[in-house]
């Protein structure tokens, strides 16, 4: 199953976000597919948990199996330059671990809602393989047409046709 669509949603004043059905469902399929076909999850938490990590802007949901993955690749760099680094901290450092409550709300930490910008209004994007939280005014700026300007031709070049 994978992330797609935008969802509006409001923080209520514990700065806690309900997730939309289809991203909770996706996150728990995610985990659980891996898991039985033997991937990183014999010490995995409970089906739906994710890493929330801070990137771009805004707040990146990978499923557990997936971020594991990841580390398991940074892990792997033997001696990073100072942007690696860098990007390590915010990558890397950034991640905090979630597991919706029964009502399929999360608890965004202060630091968090401060790096995405988020007070009272936020913006679920699903992106096949993961989901971004984002503070609206900022995914309408990053979505302007100026910063779409060729991105067909880049598409194009990756073996990807989106002519409409």
């Amino acid at each position: 199953m994978f992330f797609r669509g935008r969802y509006p949603r409001s923080l209520d004043t514990k700065g806690r976000l309900m997730l939309p059905p289809e991203f909770r469902d996706a996150m728990a399929l995610r985990g659980s597919g891996r898991a039985a076909a033997g991937g990183a999850s014999s010490s995995a938490p409970a089906a739906g948990t994710f890493v929330l990590t801070t990137y771009d802007g805004c707040l990146v949901a990978f499923s557990w199996e997936d971020w594991v993955e990841l580390e398991e690749k940074f892990m792997r760099i033997p001696n990073p330059s100072p942007k690696v680094r860098a990007f390590r901290r915010l990558v890397i450092g950034g991640a905090e671990t979630h597991t919706p409550d029964a009502h399929g709300r999360i608890l965004l930490s202060a630091d968090h809602r401060a790096y995405a910008g988020l007070e009272r209004e936020a913006t679920l994007l699903g992106l096949v393989d993961r989901f971004e939280i984002w503070n609206p005014a900022a995914l309408r700026a990053s979505m302007a047409s100026e910063n779409l300007e060729g991105v067909t031709e880049e598409l194009a070049a990756s073996g990807i046709d989106f002519s409409l």
